[in-house]
């Protein structure tokens, strides 16, 4: 047993992220499933670890951590190698606003759409104006996020995969399952860089059980 807890189920895309990241540096860890579709994260056990009833939250080295940038950064911090951000101080800021765009903007766009095809009934039914309006932004957002990259195979900034590519990677997993991912990989350089991320071994290691 690891003295390292990560509470949250494999289909959060955000689990995914901290999974990959725990993964990649080798820190071993245990896992407490709390499941998101059936309501779990809003039941008394888990308000207690995380009082808005969000996953991910990760117990490590006496203390208890949430929210995903913020254990992402601690890892990096304590397990520096291999590297979640390049050293490259430009690199550096374009990954981290890659980050920052992901999150602010890119995960409601892509789930929006993801769930007009996967998950309605969540989301009250399906809306094709609001299927369309999010598709657009997310689109912009992989614009973004490419232009960000420059030359560097991955959005995260380097030669392997980083921060940025595993946070916008478990979102692109659920939007190529619908039949708007097209559309989403035909932004110029989106492809290619799904290819080399979906290569990855963490990436596919972590992929969730969904059957």
């Amino acid at each position: 047993m690891s003295d390292t807890t990560l509470y949250g189920f494999d289909g959060s895309t955000y689990v995914r992220t901290v999974r990959c990241v725990l993964t990649r540096k080798g820190v071993a860890y245990d896992q407490v499933p709390v499941n998101v579709l059936t309501g779990e994260p809003r039941e008394p056990e888990h308000l207690a670890r995380h009082p808005f009833g969000k996953v991910p939250v990760l117990d490590i080295d006496g203390m208890r951590l949430r929210e995903t940038d913020a254990i992402v950064r601690y890892l990096d911090a304590r397990n520096p190698e291999p590297a979640m951000f390049p050293a490259d101080a430009r690199a550096r800021a374009k990954a981290d606003e890659n980050v920052a765009l992901i999150n602010s903007y890119g995960y409601g766009a892509i789930i929006g759409f993801v769930a007009y095809h996967l998950f309605p009934d969540l989301v009250g039914g399906k809306d094709d104006e609001a299927r369309k309006a999010n598709l657009g932004s997310a689109r912009t957002l992989a614009k973004l996020v490419i232009e960000n990259k420059g030359d560097a195979p991955f959005i995260g900034g380097g030669d392997a995969p980083g921060y940025a590519d595993y946070l916008l990677g478990p979102l692109m997993a659920y939007a190529t399952m619908t039949e708007d991912g097209p559309a989403l990989l035909s932004v110029d350089g989106m492809q290619s860089w799904w290819d080399r991320l979906s290569a990855d071994e963490t990436f596919a290691a972590t992929a969730p059980d969904l059957g």
